[in-house]
């Protein structure tokens, strides 16, 4: 049986994705300054104007401009004639949390109700949906190119898609690439797509997955001068499905980027992200997804799900015992066991949040697969 599943990725100079820089480097400046801050920064952009709202506690002495303007600057955002740089008129209005949320975070409970996702799937080493790797692959090398000034002409905002043909639930290769990339006006239409061919996507995608049928489009629409947040508002939290899996999985709605580990929104999302993960690196399952959900003020989860598509190796009932038994899932254990305190949120927010080596959610601890085994 044949079917197709689309993903795309944006660049780091998209709009929402400058966005979500900008969130994520206040909080990261507010961490490494004192771990125990408490941080939900917004931040919207448009043309020449950045402004961020939201709460913040700490005590932590920061200049917010002087990080915006710092932040927009390493993204590619220097020019002032592209509408948005690190020139632009910058507002700041972040006060202090609610003492009606503070009062259950300080009891040590979730900052938040809500319900919160994690997968994995085998398709990919990294556990990860294949169709979201090759997508997001795609847009790294276009920013890789623009960086280390491989060519003159690309500016930050682009964005890709990879559709894959799957058959009986394997993907088998590439139907549809799109890749839209801002550019000078200067370049022609054909010097562009002729170098995103050779440069971005066969540099990229595999060639076993591309075939003879395998559909390009390449700034289908003729001309993209005009990006950024120049052309679009940008907002946080507006790139969720960029952010996990890319559409692969649920998602509980919930943004992550300029909010501490006290909101599991975020914090939760890791610690399902490495429970599907463990799952699924036992061998037992090829894809497995964790739903958990929580009461605000209340330590513990108020429930736990898990789907396995159908391989039913172990009863449900028995992996959230084995859950529960391995993982500390207060909002103090989650953040304890993956050293959510420190400042390493920035990156999350340029490339996605699951799937990088380096996070600590994405390390697996062999003794809870071992520990999985024992049951099977």
């Amino acid at each position: 049986m044949k079917s197709y599943f689309t993903s795309e990725s944006v660049t780091k100079g998209h709009p929402d994705k400058v966005a979500d820089q900008i969130s994520d480097a206040i909080l990261d400046s507010l961490l490494a300054q004192d771990p125990y801050s408490r941080c939900a920064a917004e931040t919207t952009v448009e043309k020449e104007k950045c402004h961020v709202m939201g709460e913040v506690t700490t005590k932590a002495k920061v200049d917010y401009k002087e990080i915006i303007r710092k932040t927009i600057r390493s993204i590619g955002y220097t020019d002032p004639s592209l509408g948005f740089s690190d020139q632009s008129e910058i507002s700041v209005t972040l006060h202090t949390q609610s003492p009606d949320i503070a009062m259950g975070v300080d009891n040590e409970g979730a900052g938040d109700q809500g319900l919160m996702f994690g997968y994995a799937t085998n398709e990919t080493e990294a556990l990860m949906p294949l169709s979201l790797m090759l997508s997001r692959a795609l847009t790294n090398k276009l920013t890789e190119l623009r960086e280390t000034k491989q060519n003159d002409w690309m500016e930050p905002d682009g964005k890709s898609q990879v559709t894959l043909l799957y058959e009986n639930g394997v993907p088998c290769a590439v139907d549809t690439v799109v890749v839209s990339i801002q550019h000078k006006k200067e370049i022609e239409l054909e010097d562009l797509r002729r170098e995103v061919m050779e440069k971005v996507i066969k540099e990229t995608v595999p060639s076993c997955l591309l075939t003879p049928e395998t559909k390009y489009f390449i700034n289908p629409t003729g001309r993209f001068v005009l990006g950024g947040p120049a052309a679009d508002t940008g907002l946080t939290g507006r790139k969720i499905i960029v952010d996990t899996y890319g559409g692969h999985a649920h998602h509980g709605g919930g943004a992550f980027s300029g909010k501490d580990s006290t909101k599991v929104d975020r914090s939760a999302s890791y610690a399902a992200r490495n429970i599907a993960a463990t799952i699924v690196k036992s061998g037992l399952y090829k894809k497995a997804e964790v739903q958990l959900s929580y009461a605000i003020g209340v330590k513990d989860p108020v429930s736990i799900h898990v789907d396995t598509f159908g391989e039913e190796k172990i009863s449900e009932e028995k992996l959230i015992e084995w859950i529960r038994k391995e993982w500390d899932l207060s909002p103090k254990g989650i953040i304890e066991t993956f050293s959510l305190r420190s400042p390493i949120f920035l990156s999350t927010a340029q490339s996605g949040h699951f799937g990088h080596s380096e996070f600590s959610w994405e390390k697996i601890d062999e003794k809870k697969v071992e520990n999985l085994l024992s049951i099977s």
